[in-house]
């Protein structure tokens, strides 16, 4: 894997890059920006530039570059600050001639950025680095060094001067980089590790690419990879190259069948040290991830389309396949998962316990017991795709779902179409449990799973689920979920056609 990058692979189709420069008066932003757009140093530059687009064949990637100058003046202050609220990179300025406006940077700039809530790269720029006097300088890592500790958000430091056409081009460039390739999803400064989602991600990459399920790329898997993601083949002699470079920092890199998992990270994190993390970002992007390291929505099915009283069950497929891969990652084979072979089944999902720890399903899992039989994990999976079936289509693909998703999930027949042929098509019946406050409402969903009744009465604010299975006549099964509504919520419920439409069964309950 040499990397390499295609534009529209790399820049992950971004329409363009609007990157707003800022700092103290007189510290040259005006002259810098001219320079760049047109190759020439002015003689005589206005107060306030308009916006400047520069030519988009400078840079590889090709995408548009809007920059935004600005005034730091009293009366500008309203427009610099809305500027800065829409950039998608922000250039600060010092002068190299002039340390206070260095000092300014940590003093006022980057707190600012920060008071602000500006969540974009920043880019520190020294200019007028022909006006410096040699005779005291001080490395650009001398001085940088501490402010970078300080404010992490600092994506490169760079110096340059517009009268000398030195580095003037690449301050945009590193700024339209930092925009396109950034660098905080991928990779924690800070501990110099892969960042956990990142390595997720990449784990499942592999997966994907490992054709065999051997637990290494071969030769011809490691090529087949480089066609796809950089629509470049691998010479013989750069797999050898690849493969060494690894083994003499990390010898499980390699074993005999390839490149192991842990070499192929390891390769993405070296080239993320080295600067490269375009090559990254065009691997996720060929794979159909986006900047918060998730798939793409058009990586995802639809919305699927249902009425009111209609619900979403998982089909016998994609219980099948649930059922495999439980049994794939019940590594005792005990018919349970324990925590770390639940989090070993999710470590190609964003979240270590994949979509199964919700909002709804939190209450759930913390009085689970510690290895949740297989059985139990389906309840779950039940009661994820009754309330949202889009996340359990995600979650189904991360995991290795492996034909259209969308098979994975049906959608049930109409309840007056059950009434009129007194029978349902459905394997889970959705329960609404009503009553007062202190009826036995919380009690009826404890005891249906098992669950340890509190030695104190605590109150429910907020929806609760329980979910179980129920022996039918003849042997059958049905999942049950039950929905505790807080007697404060009875309004909003009633109050909404919809919202009950959702119910196949109430329960009411009174103390006596």
């Amino acid at each position: 894997m040499v990397g390499g990058a295609s534009a529209s692979g790399a820049s992950g189709n971004v329409a363009g890059v609007r990157i707003v420069v800022a700092g103290d008066a007189k510290t040259g932003k005006s002259s810098l920006i001219v320079t760049a757009a047109t190759d020439n140093y002015p003689n005589n530059v206005p107060p306030l530039l308009p916006p400047t687009r520069l030519p988009e064949d400078v840079y590889p990637d090709r995408v548009p570059v809007t920059v935004i100058d600005t005034s730091s003046s009293p009366e500008n202050r309203g427009r610099l600050v809305e500027e800065i609220m829409r950039a998608d990179a922000v250039v600060l300025t010092y002068a190299c001639d002039r340390l206070e406006t260095l000092d300014r940077l940590s003093t006022f700039w980057l707190p600012e950025l920060r008071r602000l809530e500006v969540n974009v790269p920043v880019i520190v720029v020294g200019c007028m680095l022909d006006k410096r006097d040699d005779q005291h300088s001080v490395s650009l890592e001398q001085v940088m060094s501490p402010i970078m500790q300080q404010f992490r958000e600092i994506e490169t430091c760079i110096e340059c001067s517009a009268l000398n056409h030195i580095q003037v081009p690449e301050v945009f460039y590193y700024a339209q980089k930092a925009v396109l390739h950034p660098t905080a999803p991928l990779f924690d400064q800070e501990q110099q590790v892969l960042r956990p989602r990142c390595v997720r991600a990449l784990k499942r990459i592999f997966i994907l690419c490992d054709h065999d399920r051997d637990g290494a790329l071969s030769d011809a898997e490691l090529n087949d990879f480089q066609v796809k993601c950089f629509n470049a083949p691998l010479q013989p002699s750069e797999i050898v190259v690849v493969k060494s470079v690894v083994q003499e920092k990390l010898r499980e890199g390699v074993d005999d069948r390839g490149l192991t998992l842990t070499g192929f990270l390891f390769l993405h994190a070296l080239f993320i040290e080295k600067g490269r993390l375009e090559t990254t970002w065009t691997v996720l992007r060929k794979f159909g991830y986006n900047n918060e390291i998730r798939l793409h929505d058009d990586q995802l099915p639809p919305p699927i389309k249902r009425y009111p009283d209609q619900s979403t069950e998982l089909t016998n497929e994609a219980v099948e396949f649930l059922r495999r891969i439980f049994a794939t990652f019940d590594i005792d084979g005990d018919g349970a998962l324990r925590s770390a072979e639940l989090e070993d089944l999710f470590s190609t999902a964003p979240e270590k316990d994949g979509a199964l720890r919700s909002a709804e399903l939190e209450d759930l899992f913390s009085t689970a017991p510690e290895k949740p039989r297989t059985i139990s994990t389906l309840h779950l999976w039940s009661l994820m795709t009754l309330l949202d079936p889009i996340r359990t289509m995600e979650t189904l693909i991360y995991i290795g779902y492996g034909t259209d998703p969308s098979t994975a999930i049906r959608v049930t027949r109409r309840r007056r179409l059950n009434r009129r042929k007194q029978q349902t098509d459905r394997t889970v019946c959705h329960c609404f449990v009503f009553g007062p406050k202190e009826a036995g409402k919380s009690a009826i969903l404890n005891s249906f799973i098992g669950r340890l009744f509190p030695e104190e009465y605590v109150p429910t604010t907020n929806d609760r689920y329980a979910v179980n299975s129920v022996d039918q006549p003849l042997g059958a099964k049905k999942t049950l979920v039950l929905r505790e509504i807080p007697e404060q919520g009875v309004k909003k419920i009633l109050s909404s056609r919809d919202a009950l439409a959702a119910c196949d069964v109430a329960v009411f309950v009174h103390d006596r």
